[in-house]
């Protein structure tokens, strides 16, 4: 189950340029209750400018590749081409909303991207 949402006037930008904006990237399974659950409230913070993308772990074995994802919800939050965030939060919409707040007001100030995460990102832009 693969979807895309893109959010507002920044979404149709997105759509020419990959690599723009904030990404919000939930990698989860078909069959995990708990993502099923979570993704109405994944799916309202694209319509907020954030490009989102559902990514089933299983479906999409070529864009995961070699992580190994044990644990749903995983997100990676990116600034435009760069990882932010990579790991699993807690389902709430809450707790998303305000890791990503924390994140927009440091935008610019990342530090190094985990590789795995960075190119997990790319496989997943070159691909869209």
């Amino acid at each position: 189950m693969r979807a895309t949402g893109r959010g507002g006037a920044q979404g149709a930008a997105e759509a020419g340029a990959v690599g723009a904006g904030w990404w919000l990237v939930c990698l989860c399974a078909q069959w995990c209750g708990v993502c099923r659950e979570f993704r109405p409230a994944f799916e309202a913070l694209a319509r907020e400018g954030l490009r989102l993308e559902w990514v089933d772990v299983e479906d999409d074995e070529d864009l995961v590749g070699e992580l190994d994802i044990e644990t749903f919800p995983t997100v990676l939050i990116a600034e435009g081409s760069r990882v932010r965030f990579f790991g699993t939060i807690v389902p709430q919409a809450g707790v998303l909303t305000r890791l990503l707040e924390s994140l927009r007001a440091t935008a610019g100030h990342a530090a190094a991207p985990d590789a795995g995460a960075q190119a997990l990102l790319e496989r997943i832009m070159a691909s869209r």
